[in-house]
């Protein structure tokens, strides 16, 4: 059950992964999400075995669970759903003004860079004057 957990958790990472890659703000909401579930599940993999709640004690502290996987788990659940409300709103804001929901290149961006390469062969060209 474990191995198989485990996996779920390789699968949803990979998968968050690639989706993140991509240029579409709707692909890296849902890459995010993936994310999200395996980061739960991989907190809750890491609290061990169920046992007792950690309120009713019997005086055995072994037969408790661990409550602090099960607080870190809600804690990433509701951080997760905020930053995907933010991006769900980006996104509708972008598709309002642009009609799609794709990142493009920033001109600006790219001035930048073909500067700074006119400016790094510049300085090879000086180098072998």
């Amino acid at each position: 059950m474990i191995v198989a957990l485990v996996l779920l958790v390789g699968v949803l990472f990979a998968g968050g992964t690639y989706l993140l890659l991509q240029r579409t703000l709707t692909r890296i909401i849902l890459g995010l999400s993936l994310y999200g579930h395996a980061v739960n599940v991989l907190l809750l993999l890491s609290g061990g075995r169920a046992g007792q709640p950690p309120l009713v004690t019997d005086g055995r502290p072994t037969a408790m669970a661990d409550p602090l996987p099960q607080a870190m788990a809600l804690t990433a659940i509701v951080i997760t759903f905020g930053i995907s409300a933010f991006l769900l709103a980006l996104a509708y804001r972008s598709w309002t003004l642009t009609g799609g929901d794709e990142a493009e290149d920033d001109i600006e961006d790219r001035r930048i860079a073909r500067q700074v390469r006119e400016e790094e062969l510049m300085l090879l060209e000086e180098d072998r004057l």
